[in-house]
């Protein structure tokens, strides 16, 4: 096993289980980049000494550059200091960056030819067209970090020469399993972050309420396993056990069980093709585990429904699709528009995105800056409305 990694995202969520298994198989860290933490930063830095530490903002980067003295780490920022990171000759980097930000970085890391641990689906959401080929080009090997892909994988492991009839791709349901519609339109910030089974960053945790997370998983398993999306089939499985399953033409189904724990897919991709030991929670056969599968409910979350439009669509409309949903979660994390706002705004988008076909990564990159722009415009007329109806109200409340 190569034993040298680079995190990018080192300070979220996947990025600090990351560092948990590279502590426990003493792993050399060569490079970290993160957001605007100084103090987990500093900490990470000092505890495994990398050789580079990049910061997202100037200012995070020149406090650290304070502390860091004397300790022989660069330190960059912004775009320039990611690409630096995924240009060190480290045997595996980690792609750990939510969202667009990622895109450049892996891209780097792909070119030089090495291993990919991608837990970032909106590299291959927004640009699998590119990076796919790039990576066969190059020789660089992309190994899934998301647990429902890297269970995918492992279960392709025993496909021999046999055709895949279908993948299932199992899904919680997030807080809201079970809601109408009607009940959706008010539900709160809070209870939308209450996921029943992962502790995730909080951008995504909202797009699992809105199964927008799982929509975005099928078009990354497409690009991924070179599949049609109508092969790739939703499950609900509450219970987060059974991690996803693979059908076979023989209607043989293999699935990977494990415990919802993060560092278990994680420990894989870096460690593949071998399986080390580990400390997390085994299963336990004999508890009296149910394992139940229901299909969603696509008429209460029209989420996944986008998400397979964008993919028919092609070009850059996933992108573009991606884009605008990250900026609609974050409005609804500050409170700006309603839960179901989100899917509303992301529907919007592609009744007015103007597609185009066979796009070059420059013109991915520039189609997911123009939906930010749109859906920023979009959220601002959503909240100057909400805030219009609620004076209405008020002054009708005072004249009575």
């Amino acid at each position: 096993m190569e034993k040298d990694i680079s995190v990018l995202g080192a300070t979220g969520s996947i990025g600090r289980q990351t560092l948990d298994v590279a502590r426990s198989l003493r792993l050399c860290v060569r490079a970290l980049t993160g957001n605007r933490n100084v103090d987990l930063m500093e900490r990470l830095a000092r505890e495994f000494s990398p050789e580079l530490v990049a910061m997202a903002g100037e200012d995070a980067a020149k406090e650290l550059r304070e502390r860091l003295f004397g300790t022989g780490i660069r330190v960059e920022t912004g775009e320039q200091g990611l690409l630096a990171a995924a240009r060190l000759d480290a045997a595996t980097v980690v792609s750990a960056i939510v969202g667009a930000a990622g895109i450049r970085p892996t891209v780097e890391a792909i070119r030089r030819g090495c291993r990919v641990a991608l837990a970032n689906k909106e590299v291959l959401v927004a640009a699998g067209s590119v990076v796919m080929p790039l990576a066969k080009q190059c020789g660089a090997e992309i190994l899934p970090v998301d647990s429902e892909h890297s269970a995918i994988f492992q279960c392709l492991l025993s496909r021999g020469g046999s055709a895949v009839s279908r993948i299932l791709l199992t899904c919680s349901g997030g807080p809201f399993f079970g809601k109408t519609r009607t009940e959706l339109a008010h539900v709160t910030r809070q209870q939308a972050l209450a996921h029943p089974s992962w502790s995730m960053g909080p951008k995504i945790t909202i797009d699992s309420a809105t199964l927008m997370n799982k929509g975005l998983e099928c078009i990354e398993a497409a690009w991924l396993f070179d599949l049609p999306i109508n092969k790739i089939e939703v499950l609900i499985h509450r219970q987060s056990i059974v991690h996803s399953m693979v059908e076979f033409e023989d209607h043989a189904v293999i699935a990977q069980l494990g415990t919802p724990d993060m560092r278990i897919p994680i420990q894989f991709a870096l460690t593949y093709p071998q399986r080390l030991p580990m400390q997390a929670p085994a299963l336990d056969f004999s508890s009296g585990m149910a394992l139940t599968f229901t299909k969603p409910d696509t008429e209460a979350f029209g989420c996944l429904a986008l998400c397979a439009r964008a993919f028919e669509m092609g070009g850059t409309a996933p992108a573009a699709l991606s884009a605008a949903g990250e900026v609609a979660v974050y409005a609804f994390l500050e409170q700006r528009i309603s839960f179901l706002e989100i899917e509303g705004l992301c529907a919007r988008l592609l009744d007015v995105h103007e597609n185009r076909e066979n796009p070059t990564l420059e013109q991915i990159l520039q189609a997911d800056a123009q939906a930010r722009v749109w859906a920023t415009q979009a959220v601002e007329l959503a909240a100057h409305g909400a805030q219009e109806r609620e004076g209405h109200r008020e002054k009708q409340g005072g004249g009575k």
